[in-house]
């Protein structure tokens, strides 16, 4: 496959499965949560086990409508062993991917990061955010917007890894990277220009691996064939840009908001890094986002 271009195809891709996928959901007792987890279960694409409190999820069971019950159904009422639980049943094997409830990410996370029954794989986790924009011709990946604050170097080349692992998963052959700055020219007063340079010479050496890296670019350029042509800049990557690789949170966070918020994307977020992706919206995000998000996770699980 060469891209992705919408969401619709990405659902067609879950549907496509040779199983539907389990999501374990930790303290399940969250009214937005259970809506979008009942969206995707009745929708066939997925199959929700719940952990939390039994006595406030029973209700929102019957309120959507789900069927959840034996081992699918776990009576944790504290938050922290509701985590344990949680990643203990993905160990099991009894679970593809993770949710975050009603708990805390921090709580969460501790679980996950745990060296002796975590679900950590030696890698840096990283968050991706991956949407659809009108104005752009397939599915966009950037990262990282909501994880690591101000990557170093070695950070920046596994967040890459990370987000094209996760197009690997969705069935990419090799995604475009653009490893975004103000500039296209090194400046070594602009530490991105230098790190993204080095990330490329990485890729060609064969140091990072199935993917195409270009940088540094401005994101204009990444996204838009016309504005390289006039500049005269040449690259496989540019106006087809399948990942967006930013310098830090600030500016990950400012791209995936002003997409979502100016530019009508429609934008899902995961957890990546692990040895399963992890669902952890805000709880600003919209019922939309939560249920695009367990598209995803069941996608690239």
């Amino acid at each position: 496959m060469e891209y992705l271009r919408d969401w619709d195809e990405v659902i067609k891709n879950v549907r496509g499965g040779d199983r539907v996928k389990k999501v374990v959901v930790a303290s399940a007792q969250d009214d937005h949560c259970l809506e979008a987890v009942a969206k995707v279960a009745k929708d066939g694409l997925v199959c929700p086990v719940l952990v939390g409190d039994g006595n406030l999820m029973k209700p929102l069971i019957d309120k959507y409508g789900l069927r959840v019950e034996g081992e699918n159904f776990l009576h944790r009422p504290d938050p922290v062993d509701a985590a344990r639980a949680s990643v203990r049943l993905i160990k099991e094997g009894k679970g593809d991917f993770l949710m975050k409830g009603s708990l805390e990410t921090a709580q969460l996370l501790k679980a996950v990061v745990d060296k002796e029954n975590g679900l950590g794989k030696g890698r840096l986790m990283s968050h991706v955010s991956f949407q659809r924009l009108p104005a752009y011709h397939k599915m966009l990946l950037s990262t990282d917007g909501g994880m690591v604050l101000y990557p170093d170097l070695a950070q920046k080349k596994e967040i890459l890894q990370n987000a094209v692992d996760t197009l690997l998963a969705l069935g990419y052959e090799k995604p475009k990277v653009a490893v975004l700055a103000a500039v296209e020219k090194v400046n070594p007063k602009m530490p991105e220009s230098v790190d993204a340079e080095a990330l490329k010479t990485m890729n060609r050496k064969g140091e990072i691996t199935g993917c195409v890296v270009e940088g540094p670019i401005s994101m204009d350029l990444a996204l838009v064939r016309e504005k390289a042509a006039i500049k005269k800049y040449e690259s496989p990557v540019a106006g087809e840009a399948d990942i967006l690789l930013v310098p830090n949170i600030v500016t990950g966070n400012c791209v995936g908001k002003a997409f979502v918020e100016m530019a009508g994307a429609k934008m899902a977020g995961l957890i990546v890094g692990a040895k399963v992706p992890i669902v952890v919206t805000s709880r600003a995000s919209s019922a939309e986002e939560k249920y695009l998000s367990l598209i995803l996770a069941a996608a690239g699980a």
